[in-house]
């Protein structure tokens, strides 16, 4: 029998995000020799066009909430105002510190990076720039992109990466989209100073989250002062000068300076080269992989956003490192899909963690524990648009925790810590018998004594 043909690499990853980038370098510390292109950015959408400028976008927004709430406390700051090229030089500055840093971790432990498109041009084959080169494994871990909805006029507005080109903040926004970075985008400009609108096709944003916190979020940005359309969904863009005339499907007319599109991300794959290396594509262009992430070609993997699992950051990174202990650590592990902790950073932010009510009630029965509250700040303040819920999912008879949901400050800060507990599958006792740290929001999650409802198949007849 004649010897295996010999690879130039190991593994060759294709795409230098979270997800690739931490399965090329732990792969590398194992031993494996590691080739990873990347065309556009390291560190891809999160460091570049996502979770790190849009985090330093909210963080400044909220300076300025902030600086409104000082002359409750006795502070006289003057009138407020906000110089947006000042945050934009801080943020790239950021966002090329971190990107940097992502290109030279993988030079440090070996990888050979190649900073161009790569596409296949066989099962084991990978075309970069001018070259081919061959590898034993192959990694499609490629992200995904903003779409737009086929609508006439979507020419004339913006997707999600477009903020962070604006030189300029526009007056008047209109926002498309009930998701994370609708909702997001749509708060912290309004914060930072333009007139935003936020529309969206549900009655409700969030789809997926707990409803309650929906409900709560949709009445909190309401109060702060956006104007927000549930219901609707555009039909058509126009131009009058420099305004976007934005005609919904019910009829209604929106005027905007800048509209923008957040309706959904799509998986990455066009231009990859799939069908010469015979891999195969789900609905929507994802790639189907198993629970291994293995593609239909035994030797090709998918990770993060182009297989359209989980699309969070934290999750593609995590099944990037369960991918190169598995292949080349002699540690076989899955990361898991379950209990995956997400926020959505508005103001006040909201985190969730576990099953909502309405997904534990189809196990039921479940009892469902709810405090609301003014933060201590706020009762100073007297701002209504910053309400506290909290809220847990418990197992009737077991105790143990199935989910929890926060609205308000410090949500996100405070669910990573109650994360370890619901995926740990900790029961409420053991949350009673933990002392809270006094005066917080926090120690309300160890204070709730007395369930709010049962609910769930059976829970009338069991009570």
């Amino acid at each position: 029998m004649s010897a295996p043909h010999p690879h130039e690499f190991d593994l060759f990853v294709i795409g230098g995000g979270s997800a690739g980038v931490r399965l090329a370098r732990i792969a590398a510390g194992h031993g494996a020799k590691v080739g990873i292109a990347e065309g556009r950015f390291w560190g891809g959408t999160c460091v570049n066009v996502g979770c790190v400028p849009k985090k330093l976008m909210v963080q400044a927004a909220e300076y300025g909430e902030w600086a409104k709430d000082a002359a409750a406390f006795g502070w006289s700051l003057g009138e407020a105002s906000h110089d947006w090229p000042t945050l934009v030089r801080a943020r790239d500055m950021e966002v090329a510190r971190l990107s940097g840093i992502y290109s030279r971790l993988l030079g440090g432990v070996g990888v050979q990076t190649f900073e161009c498109h790569a596409s296949f041009t066989g099962p084991h084959e990978v075309k970069v720039g001018d070259r081919t080169v061959t590898a034993n494994r192959i990694v499609i871990a490629v992200g995904g992109h903003p779409i737009r909805p086929e609508i006439p006029g979507a020419e004339h507005a913006l997707i999600s990466d477009d903020l962070f080109t604006l030189q300029e903040r526009p007056r008047r926004v209109l926002m498309i989209g009930g998701g994370y970075i609708g909702l997001e985008f749509a708060n912290m400009l309004h914060n930072l100073g333009s007139e935003v609108t936020l529309a969206y096709r549900q009655q409700l944003p969030l789809r997926g989250f707990d409803h309650e916190l929906r409900e709560m979020a949709a009445a909190s940005l309401a109060a702060s002062g956006l104007t927000i359309l549930p219901g609707e969904t555009p039909a058509e863009i126009t131009l009058n000068g420099e305004t976007r005339v934005v005609r919904m499907a019910s009829g209604k007319v929106v005027e905007a300076d800048a509209v923008f599109f957040a309706t959904g991300r799509a998986p990455s794959t066009r231009g990859l080269g799939l069908d010469a290396a015979g891999v195969n594509c789900a609905e929507g262009r994802a790639i189907a992989v198993d629970d291994d992430h293995a593609t239909n070609v035994p030797h090709i993997y998918a990770i993060g956003d182009v297989t359209d699992r989980v699309n969070l950051t934290p999750m593609a990174t995590a099944v990037g490192h369960a991918l190169a202990d598995t292949l080349f650590g002699a540690r076989p592990r899955r990361a898991s899909y379950e209990n995956v902790p997400k926020a959505v950073f508005i103001s006040p932010p909201m985190a969730s963690v576990g099953l909502t009510e309405e997904e534990a009630a189809l196990r039921g029965p479940v009892e469902i524990y709810t405090t609301r509250f003014t933060p201590m700040r706020h009762t100073v303040t007297r701002r209504t648009d910053r309400k506290t819920l909290m809220k847990l999912v418990v197992e009737a008879g077991t105790g143990c925790l199935l989910g929890a949901h926060m609205l308000g400050e410090e949500a996100p800060e405070i669910m990573q810590g109650i994360a370890v507990a619901v995926v740990n599958r900790l029961t409420k006792a053991q949350l009673d018998a933990t002392i809270g740290i006094h005066p917080t929001a926090a120690e309300e999650f160890v204070t709730m004594r007395v369930a709010t409802r049962r609910v769930g198949e059976g829970a009338a007849k069991a009570a």
